[in-house]
């Protein structure tokens, strides 16, 4: 049986641990409020950005650019999002258990590449022999566009070269506070334009574009499909930060649990102790008469 010392040290430990996981919980809270907000700027220039292409297919129906154009997938490219640490619950779990899943089935006999976001999954994709094309790491908290257009340019640059034939997302959608879902979304090529088109948002008649439909959809395609990249690193930060929260939160409680259960057992050992002492010396008391 554990000593009165033992549970003592192992309470004050527990408290300690406890200390930590809710200080970590609250920096957790602070940054997924700043994450929420910084989503929430970004959709309306998505939006925007989506009801003018929408008015340009509207127009050109016949519209041809490079970022529209269908092939063969020889080759496909996976922008994989994770964080760059651990104690987030299974948010890196999951994402990862979903990417291998789909490799698997598509993968047999086609050749991918992957761009991995964030050291965690750099690291287990090296570690299992996967083929990492580019790795990025140490991405910010609060990412601006500036931050991480290199990483756009580049997996953009890589369809446009021909280099890949598909390029697809794979990252955890922030739903809600508890809840987020592994989400693959494919970048290029854009092959849906009627989201374009059948947006409520689309006015004919409400541009007027110069020098031309066709030079304007020639810089806005790249944008947007960076746009998706950007906004899939956001959404990712949001869930990941409320991950960690859940996880943090459940640590504190479980750790509040284990201090419950061991100062019972401490109170229980603490008076079997003192009942053994009073049983010795009232023995005692009556040796002596």
């Amino acid at each position: 049986m554990a000593s009165l010392r033992d549970i003592k040290n192992k309470i004050n430990s527990t408290k300690k641990t406890s200390h930590i996981t809710k200080a970590m919980e609250m920096v957790s809270t602070s940054k997924l409020l700043k994450a929420q907000t910084n989503t929430q700027k970004f959709n309306p220039y998505v939006r925007k950005m989506q009801e003018v292409i929408g008015t340009i297919f509207s127009k050109e129906s016949n519209a041809k650019h490079p970022m529209l154009e269908r092939r063969d997938a020889k080759k496909t490219l996976y922008v994989v999002i994770t964080s760059d640490s651990g104690l987030c619950g299974g948010f890196n779990a999951n994402i990862i258990r979903n990417f291998v899943n789909i490799v698997n089935e598509r993968h047999k006999t086609t050749e991918y590449g992957i761009v991995a976001i964030g050291n965690y999954g750099a690291e287990f994709f090296r570690k299992n022999g996967y083929n990492i094309i580019d790795s990025y790491k140490d991405i910010p908290d609060e990412p601006s566009f500036t931050q991480v257009k290199e990483i756009t340019n580049k997996v953009v640059g890589y369809f446009i070269d021909k280099e890949y034939d598909k390029i697809y997302l794979h990252y955890n959608h922030f739903v809600s506070m508890i809840q987020q879902v592994v989400t693959e979304n494919q970048v290029l090529p854009i092959e849906d334009t009627d989201q374009f088109t059948n947006s409520e948002s689309v006015v004919s008649g409400a541009y007027e574009f110069e020098p031309g439909e066709a030079a304007v959809l020639d810089v806005l395609l790249p944008q947007y499909a960076e746009s998706m990249i950007y906004g899939s690193i956001l959404d990712s930060k949001a869930s990941e930060h409320s991950a960690r929260k859940t996880a943090m939160k459940n640590s504190t409680d479980n750790a509040g649990n284990i201090i419950d259960t061991l100062t019972i057992k401490y109170n229980r050992a603490r008076q079997a102790a003192i009942t053994q002492e009073i049983t010795e010396i009232v023995s005692g008391a009556a040796a002596t008469k």
